[in-house]
């Protein structure tokens, strides 16, 4: 018990959210987004890719009027820097078609931020419009992140979005012309509106946290936690002649563990960690610092009695990306550093 809740710690998770996998599916721009950022067992593909470290996704919550549209974010963590927030809403196609030639076929869309409660919707403060094709369909991003960032301030300032279309003929103007998706139908689950943050933890742990696993300790934890014959794996390792620091697999299962019901990208993935001697001579080979270097020869020729051989760690370590749902199962991405042992080194 004590194990994987330093597990937790590692993870980063307060309360482990509730199983609810498979019975709802995630939004399809978090997986797109996932497998952009990440390669199948969650290891970061290229840094840079991903703004901040953590992406929420919240689904729109009235299913009622199809022009208001309302996200919970109480989810976000106190301290998180929110960097960039996007409204994404589906537009759906129209099917009627005017056979007029003055008809355009263009319609004027409008996105507001509510002032009041939705029964008052006519307190309103444009965010955005823009003018869109009557007949084409598919996703729409409006940049929201001023709004968002006031609401993150002042939660009870959140009342939602609105939007008005219009269309524009020669028979003068016509309102709600075109509709946007909701979640009333399993059909359009994937088309559900969607409120994204992109923010940065900023979350600082413990100081007996930090005590427990200092620098690269988060990855060392899991090596001693995933090993799940230590005493025999060191016995082997002392029958068997010394071999040079190298990598060797650590697989961590997050279906093991008993995360898999709330984890939905990946479900594991190789942690890695070093093995080995470092005995002089080291070897281009071994990433050796010169320190290393010069300790390896003093161990070798026995110059001091205090000196130990230098030790097989991670030289490298990149980062790992988690796809989940949270506690109150909005869909989270967010990225760990130094938690994948690429390179093993004499240090």
């Amino acid at each position: 018990a004590a194990a994987l809740q330093r597990l937790r710690e590692v993870f980063d998770i307060e309360e482990l959210p509730p199983d609810v996998l498979p019975r709802r599916k995630p939004p399809q721009f978090m997986v797109d987004l996932f497998n952009k950022v990440a390669d199948a067992n969650g290891i970061t593909r290229a840094p840079g890719l991903l703004q901040g470290d953590v992406v929420r996704s919240f689904e729109d919550r009235v299913h009622v009027d199809h022009r208001h549209f309302y996200f919970d974010i109480s989810a976000m963590e106190k301290g998180e820097q929110m960097l960039k927030a996007e409204f994404r809403v589906f537009k759906l196609k129209r099917t009627h078609r005017s056979r007029r030639s003055d008809v355009q076929h263009f319609c004027k869309v409008e996105v507001y931020e509510l002032l009041e409660s939705e029964n008052k919707p006519q307190k309103k403060h444009l965010i955005a419009s823009r003018l869109l094709s009557l007949y084409a369909e598919g996703w729409e991003v409006f940049n929201v992140t001023q709004t968002v960032s006031k609401w993150v301030g002042n939660s009870s300032s959140n009342h939602g979005f609105w939007i008005t279309t219009t269309h524009v003929s020669s028979n003068g103007m016509k309102d709600d012309v075109v509709t946007f998706a909701k979640s009333q139908s399993t059909l359009q689950e994937s088309r559900n509106a969607l409120l994204v943050l992109f923010t940065n933890s900023n979350k600082q742990r413990s100081h007996s946290f930090k005590q427990t696993l200092p620098n690269l300790m988060p990855h060392m934890f899991l090596m001693t936690l995933m090993s799940r014959k230590p005493r025999a794996a060191l016995a082997d390792a002392a029958k068997s002649p010394l071999t040079a620091c190298h990598q060797r697999e650590l697989y961590v299962d997050f279906h093991a563990i008993g995360w898999s019901g709330w984890i939905i990208y990946p479900s594991g993935y190789n942690a890695f960690h070093c093995r080995g001697s470092c005995i002089f001579p080291l070897g281009e080979s071994l990433n050796a610092t010169n320190h290393a270097t010069v300790q390896s020869i003093v161990y070798t020729l026995k110059l001091s009695q205090d000196v130990s051989m230098p030790c097989c760690v991670p030289d490298e370590l990149k980062s790992l990306n988690l796809l989940y749902f949270d506690d109150k199962q909005n869909v989270v991405l967010k990225n760990y550093k130094d938690m994948v042992a690429t390179r093993c080194g004499c240090h």
